[in-house]
């Protein structure tokens, strides 16, 4: 069996295996078995590994008792560090109607605040596990698919012509056949995600959104507000397309936005930015942003000038006057890419309109 065929990551799945007889080297993360008691008394559990599974008493002493490895459920944890699935939207903004502070979001947040320079090897662990385990989940996700990163800062407000140029590109590069990945953001990450979540509706669909979506224009001052009308146009348009949003607690003012349709976000903000860029496999497209992007832009150029993963990946910057005048970053790239492979997989375009075009050009 290879590794993917070993997890158990739901009941359905446990129920399935169970029925042959036999639990053996099989890892069941995060699945309530309180109810299994006699599957469990019944199966063979040898070299098993249960991650944060409920369990009644005597099912837990009869697992131990074959050989299974078991890591107990973390009480008083406001995230599940042995989580099998990615987020979704939904599940981070439960208690939304109370006020984004009462949100399972808001709550990891505070967490991490709290225990993040204190010195406890048991909560740098738990992080640690959590960001393992989702890592695990977004390289199951995106198993086989052709992923394209778009990049950008947090400050471009809703209602904007720049927000508006970044919701076309993500439906464009949804519709076709791209999955979209973003920092899972506010400002062009969630326009991103918010054109990959109309890429299936109406063209007329999306116009209309923005026009919903413009009445609270930022997450400042308000959270609360600025997701709640996200999820009114989620309401409107309720099946959306999928994409994903790679955030972090690090950046603890930037919440998630709720268009991304599959969620993995992290504590350590170099892992989450690594594996997003790393798991771009169809290229990056990096819009105006600034010390974040700037930073993304040469963590990307990085294994690319290597060629430490394989041949480079194409990486288009938009907005010429940007990257050539207001942040200089596009001379820099250049001179890096000069005689070197990458030099025919890095493009400079003008608009959102010109992507499409230079990545097909680069493919």
């Amino acid at each position: 069996m290879v590794n993917a065929d070993i997890e158990i990551e739901t009941l359905a799945e446990f129920d399935r295996v169970v029925a042959r007889g036999s639990l053996s080297g099989y890892r069941i993360q995060s699945v309530n078995l309180l109810e299994r008691t006699f599957a469990l008394l019944s199966a063979d559990t040898s070299a098993a590994v249960f991650l944060g599974c409920a369990m009644e008493p005597d099912a837990s002493a009869k697992v131990r008792a074959d050989g299974a490895l078991v890591f107990p459920p973390i009480p008083d944890l406001p995230f599940n560090p042995y989580r099998g699935l990615l987020y979704t939207a939904e599940e981070l903004f439960t208690g939304l109607a109370e006020g984004y502070e009462t949100t399972p979001d808001a709550e990891a947040y505070a967490w991490f605040q709290e225990t993040k320079s204190d010195g406890d090897v048991f909560s740098s662990m738990l992080r640690s596990i959590h960001d393992d385990a989702v890592s695990d989940a977004l390289d199951e996700h995106l198993s086989g698919a052709r992923v394209i990163g778009v990049m950008g800062g947090h400050a471009m407000a809703r209602g904007g012509t720049d927000y508006r140029g970044a919701a076309e590109l993500g439906r464009t590069l949804a519709r076709s056949g791209l999955t979209v990945a973003t920092g899972g953001g506010p400002g062009a990450m969630e326009a991103a995600n918010l054109g990959a979540y109309l890429a299936p509706a109406p063209d007329e669909a999306l116009p209309e959104a923005l026009e919903l979506l413009a009445k609270v224009p930022s997450f400042t001052p308000s959270v609360s507000d600025w997701a709640r009308a996200a999820f009114t146009v989620r309401e409107r348009w309720p099946s959306g397309g999928d994409s994903v949003g790679i955030p972090t607690w690090f950046y603890g003012h930037e919440p998630p936005n709720a268009f991304a349709g599959q969620i993995a976000k992290y504590f350590a903000n170099a892992t989450r930015e690594d594996g997003l860029l790393a798991r771009s496999n169809a290229g990056v497209v990096f819009l105006p942003g600034a010390a974040g992007t700037v930073q993304e832009v040469f963590d990307n150029a990085t294994p690319n000038y290597y060629e430490s993963r394989s041949e480079p990946t194409p990486m288009v910057l938009v907005g010429r006057a940007h990257w050539t005048e207001r942040l200089p970053v596009w001379p820099l790239l250049r001179a890096l890419a000069s005689g070197r492979a990458m030099e025919a997989r890095i493009a400079l375009v003008d608009s959102v309109e010109e992507v499409p075009d230079a990545l097909a050009a680069m493919a």
